[in-house]
């Protein structure tokens, strides 16, 4: 079984930065491929960004590109979300996933979710 905590979301201005930790109490952390959902006010669960187990290989949605990095600390058994150049669409509950195997963009592949952490951007 694998628990996850995301933490660092919050309130920022349109065009600031945040970053997002997700803490995993996983005792091989580095065989899950991890990512990043978010899901609006009346909108479905969508993919952000995804995170091979060694690092290697990483997806970024479109909404995400060049705004937005996935990385992770195996040996601290985490994963981080930075965020720049932030929207007022991009504000959403944002949720980290692991899943054994390769990294997946639909969220029904994912067996494992956090509670989730509130980012509200300001226009």
């Amino acid at each position: 079984q694998v628990q996850l905590v995301e933490s660092g979301g919050g309130l920022v201005q349109a065009g600031g930065s945040l970053r997002l930790s997700c803490a995993a109490s996983a005792s091989s952390f580095s065989s899950y491929s991890m990512a990043w959902f978010r899901q609006a006010p009346g909108k479905g669960r969508e993919s952000v960004a995804a995170i091979s187990g060694g690092g290697s290989s990483t997806y970024y949605a479109d909404s995400a590109k060049g705004r937005f990095t996935i990385s992770r600390d195996n040996a601290k058994k985490t994963l981080y979300l930075q965020m720049n150049s932030l929207k007022p669409e991009d504000t959403a509950v944002y949720y980290c996933a692991g899943r054994a195997g390769s990294w997946r963009i639909d969220y029904n592949r994912y067996e494992y979710w956090g509670q989730g952490t509130q980012v509200t951007v300001s226009s």
